[in-house]
């Protein structure tokens, strides 16, 4: 495997000839992985970062990887702003696809405008403006680069969040996950489901990738990918037990999390996340909505403080 590594351990890996990740350290709050795939045509960029910093970099790879080979398509995995803020930057003639949610999502959402004090420090976006995908889809969507078929799929359900899209690789084998992956770190399902996230699993299993490229933490093999799927499962049902537990003995989301044992999940960063996902356990039990802003209290209080942020 061929690695482009900067000094801060963000490097670029050429997972197999012609199909990069661009893998983050450490992974937690707003640092995330992304991808290329390359062919004659051109290159299809997997998700972008949170900044233009970092997306700058990332960009910057990838054009000495590939020769500078234009950029003509671009596709966001979810919502989220490590994900997508930095589409701005792409050239104005790639066409951004992305799920319909995903795009509502990213019309309405106020944190590119201005962070909550939730993080701390919180992030400098820099020059980075909102630009939703051009193209959307509901279920699913094949593009070709070159002789490359990626087909870009929606398991059918909320998961990580109502938008996830999968990039698959049928000929190479490859899959790039999104944050339906978060590999050896808290994952996140607040703006999502509980359940939905737990159904993905079997969902990412059934495309049998020889490769994964997960939405935040290391690369997995084929051979790793059923302990990093047996491990979400672990924790989506600790989630779930937690919050019947929970509402069992009166308690919100915030006291049930204070009162339980992280057990094997002590070690995984962002661990605070356990509140937000009990938020969304509690309202998905009582048919209700999260109260976004009242979580990341709930969370920072969890936490002792901000939450924290490498951005």
């Amino acid at each position: 495997m061929n690695v482009m590594e900067r000094a801060d351990g963000a490097g670029l890996r050429e997972v197999v000839p012609g199909v990069f990740a661009w893998v983050q350290p450490d992974g937690t709050w707003w640092v995330n992985n992304a991808g290329a795939v390359a062919d004659d045509d051109g290159v299809l960029i997997v998700d972008t970062c949170a900044t233009e910093a970092r997306t700058r970099r990332f960009l910057g790879v990838v054009a000495e990887a590939t020769g500078g080979a234009p950029v003509r398509m671009a596709v966001n995995t979810h919502q989220h702003g490590d994900h997508c803020y930095g589409n701005s930057l792409l050239p104005s003639d790639t066409v951004v696809f992305g799920h319909a949610a995903m795009r509502e999502a990213l019309l309405a959402d106020p944190i590119i405008d201005g962070c909550p004090p939730a993080w701390t420090p919180v992030p400098d976006w820099g020059h980075v403006t909102r630009r939703p995908p051009s193209v959307v889809f509901t279920s699913e969507l094949t593009v070709h680069v070159g002789a490359r078929r990626v087909e870009l799929r929606h398991p059918g359900y909320a998961a990580h969040t109502p938008g996830d899209v999968v990039a698959w690789l049928p000929g190479e084998r490859v899959l790039f996950a999104g944050d339906l992956l978060f590999n050896g770190l808290t994952p996140m399902v607040l703006m999502g489901s509980v359940e939905g996230a737990l159904r993905s699993l079997d969902w990412l299993a059934a495309f049998a990738p020889e490769h994964v490229v997960p939405g935040h933490g290391p690369l997995a093999t084929a051979s790793e990918l059923p302990e990093v799927l047996a491990a979400h499962e672990r924790y989506y049902r600790f989630v779930l037990d937690t919050a019947q537990a929970g509402r069992e003995n009166g308690l919100t989301p915030l006291a049930a999390a204070q009162a339980v044992d992280l057990g094997e999940f002590a070690g995984w960063a962002d661990a605070e996340r356990l509140v937000l996902n009990l938020h969304r356990a509690y309202a998905e039990a009582e048919g209700g909505e999260v109260d976004l802003l009242a979580a990341l209290g709930d969370a920072m209080t969890w936490n002792g403080g901000p939450l924290p942020t490498s951005v």
